[in-house]
């Protein structure tokens, strides 16, 4: 059963009502504003197969809700958009590429992106598919989508928090037969809506902010061609990587409090970044709310919201580590988007090209004076 937007509010509601509301069957005497999880492998189903369950792999209630949920999110009031959840991040942008991609094909993928997509490329380059890549910034992937079928975007970037011109790459791929697919885990639906800005998927790890509390892996990609999310669609019956009635219960539940999150995660990353900016010590800082930050203008164009992640360099990976230590309200842990702040040393995984002392920095939901407090004791602790 496909989940499409605008079976919820109407275009005009306020983004935390639709965020609280989003994705809720009519309502029932007696029964839960938003019913539990289905746990089913298969449904009752005498005679012909008619109706939108038959067995797990292929649907199930809770991702129904989820999903209408979601869409509601990514492109309010706008009919035929699709949203499929599975099972994690990898598994959305993977259903994407694969689903869409033949040997032969080209595809234009961020230089700078999320460090395991230099595993997918081998991947694809082992299916014969050519590999470009080039930087989000200054929109320097425009210069590789001559006979690429698809570009992938990844606005604001992980971890480098450099900003593209969605809807401009958008138009030159379009002009050149391509299609686009943006990564919108880093700003949400409510930082920016890659649909109505011209890509023709809107994809996410929604174990990051989306949900915000760190106990659920999840991804979902949202489309309007509908070809396009039929093959995504097959490829997630066919490998199999559907989320959990549970986490997607989870999620749905999570989604309630988006915009109380996001606001406030938001708030508290910018102030922050303003601290940062006045410390000697800090080098490379990075966050597109700042005013003179270099993405800024970009961003402001088509993020309503910055994001929750700050960037900043340290000297060394020896002050890096030690000012990780002397955090007290900031968890040493990968990820972000949490209502608990973490930051981590980026340059321990490998994955990413970036200075050994790169702190990625995830602003949580804690009051923003003891946050910047602690960051700055800990600045001051880690340098002796």
């Amino acid at each position: 059963m496909s989940a499409t937007s605008g079976q919820g509010l109407p275009e005009a509601g306020g983004e935390g009502t639709r965020a609280v509301r989003a994705g809720l069957p009519e309502a029932v005497k007696h029964e839960p504003t938003l019913p539990g999880p289905v746990f089913a492998a298969h449904f009752h189903l005498p005679g012909e197969v008619t109706g939108p369950y038959s067995y797990g792999r292929d649907d199930n209630p809770t991702w129904t809700l989820l999903e209408r949920a979601i869409g509601e999110l990514e492109a309010p009031g706008q009919d035929g958009v699709e949203t499929l959840v599975f099972a994690s991040g990898m598994a959305a942008i993977s259903s994407v590429l694969f689903s869409q991609l033949r040997a032969g094909d080209a595809v234009v993928l961020p230089s700078d992106g999320y460090q395991v997509l230099p595993m997918v490329r081998a991947q694809l380059e082992a299916y014969g598919i050519e590999v470009r890549t080039a930087p989000t910034g200054g929109d320097a992937q425009l210069d590789a989508l001559d006979g690429a079928r698809l570009l992938w975007i990844e606005t604001p970037s992980n971890p480098g928090l450099d900003v593209c011109d969605i809807r401009r790459l958008a138009e030159a791929a379009h002009a050149r037969g391509a299609l686009v697919a943006v990564d919108n885990t880093l700003a949400t639906p409510l930082g920016q809506r890659p649909l109505e800005l011209g890509a023709d998927f809107s994809v996410a790890s929604g174990t990051k902010q989306l949900t915000g509390h760190g106990d659920v892996l999840l991804g979902y990609v949202s489309g309007r061609d509908p070809d396009a999310m039929a093959a995504v669609r097959r490829w997630r019956k066919i490998v199999g990587a559907i989320a959990g009635p549970m986490e997607a219960w989870l999620a749905h539940r999570s989604i309630a409090t988006l915009q109380l999150r996001v606001d406030r995660q938001n708030a508290t990353a910018l102030v922050l970044a303003e601290a940062l900016r006045e410390r000697p010590e800090v080098t490379g800082l990075r966050y597109p709310g700042l005013s003179d930050d270099p993405s800024h203008k970009v961003a402001a164009q088509q993020m309503r919201r910055f994001g929750c992640v700050v960037s900043f360099t340290l000297p060394t990976r020896a002050r890096a580590d030690r000012f990780l230590d002397a955090l007290r309200l900031v968890d040493d842990a990968t990820s972000f988007g949490g209502v608990r702040s973490t930051a981590e040393r980026r340059r321990r995984w490998g994955g990413d090209a970036v200075p050994d002392g790169f702190i990625r920095f995830s602003v949580g939901a804690e009051d923003p004076e003891d946050l910047v407090a602690d960051v700055l004791r800990a600045l001051d602790a880690s340098a002796s």
